[in-house]
């Protein structure tokens, strides 16, 4: 029989940023940006709170996505808890681009694993991210959520993978979110099946050089952040936030569409302020500015 833990448990999932200009579908970054949850189990029913971004719009039902989370973890577990209780505190903005439900979806898997005695032992590390990207069905804002820092990620005949990689301690960034939201399926279908094969050379080149550049090499970020394959054509959908990319980037700036959009992320040195200043004041009106450093620990369960 199940044995569930005493009391609340607490999770802390961190935004994320993926594709970083080349890297489409494949590279991630945890940003220090995060979401705080706690969940316990009760008696009977299921209480889901909501205080932050999306509290006016997300359900309260079965259908939260962290709540479908928690449940297919649980279900993994052979675990039936009588009753649930879920508090969310959102920091992270929604449909931005900054991976507000690949942290849910991390936040709530983890969740069910600390509410059962042993959960460790029933799903280990690896076979958590994997059951967090079959529901997100993507894994580059998955894996940086989970492992923290940055990450290749993606998946093959032997399914989901994920392989951390260094960021040097020079790397931060500005994000700079608008104030409407744009859908990842907007987005998606905005680009064409098929790129011509200059582009996707050119692509797999950069994404090569971002490794490295953000490993030990930060002055190549502006040269590693070209994108070929998605930014221009989702430029409809978003035409600021591609025009302030275009912008920055004329500047000597690395920045980049940050996910599917719309909000814009810069590469930014915390060590130089006037540098980041700089950045944070190209914020068109209306939008909101912050510079965010790299998160380098991904899910924390207390």
């Amino acid at each position: 029989m199940t044995r569930f833990v005493d009391g609340p448990v607490h999770v802390s999932v961190p935004a994320t940023s993926a594709n970083l200009g080349p890297g489409f579908d494949s590279l991630g970054l945890a940003l220090d940006l995060r979401d705080e949850l706690s969940a316990e189990v009760v008696a009977s029913g299921l209480e889901v709170v909501v205080e932050g971004m999306g509290a006016a719009d997300v359900p309260r039902d079965e259908t939260h996505l962290v709540v479908r989370s928690m449940r297919a973890a649980l279900g993994l577990m052979g675990a039936e808890p009588p009753g649930l209780r879920l508090t969310c505190r959102n920091v992270v903005p929604h449909a931005r681009g900054l991976g507000s439900s690949s942290a849910a979806i991390v936040a709530g898997v983890s969740l069910a694993r600390a509410l059962v005695a042993g959960g460790s032992l029933l799903l280990d590390d690896d076979a958590l991210f994997r059951l967090a990207a079959e529901i997100e069905g993507h894994p580059d804002n998955v894996a940086p959520a989970f492992y923290g820092g940055f990450v290749i990620s993606g998946h093959d005949d032997e399914g989901f993978y994920a392989v951390t990689s260094p960021v040097d301690p020079r790397v931060g960034a500005v994000v700079l979110v608008p104030p409407t939201p744009l859908s990842t399926e907007v987005a998606r279908g905005l680009l064409p099946a098929a790129v011509p094969h200059a582009d996707a050379a050119a692509d797999a080149g950069r994404t090569a050089l971002l490794v490295a550049a953000l490993a030990s090499q930060p002055e190549q970020l502006l040269r590693a952040t070209r994108d070929y394959l998605h930014q221009d054509y989702r430029r409809p959908a978003m035409p600021d936030s591609v025009a302030l990319v275009d912008a920055l980037r004329a500047d000597g700036v690395p920045a980049v569409v940050s996910g599917a959009g719309p909000t814009v992320l810069a590469f930014a040195e915390a060590g130089r302020p006037a540098a980041v200043r700089a950045v944070l004041d190209r914020a068109p009106r209306g939008w909101e500015a912050s510079y965010v450093a790299v998160d380098r620990d991904g899910v924390r369960v207390s």
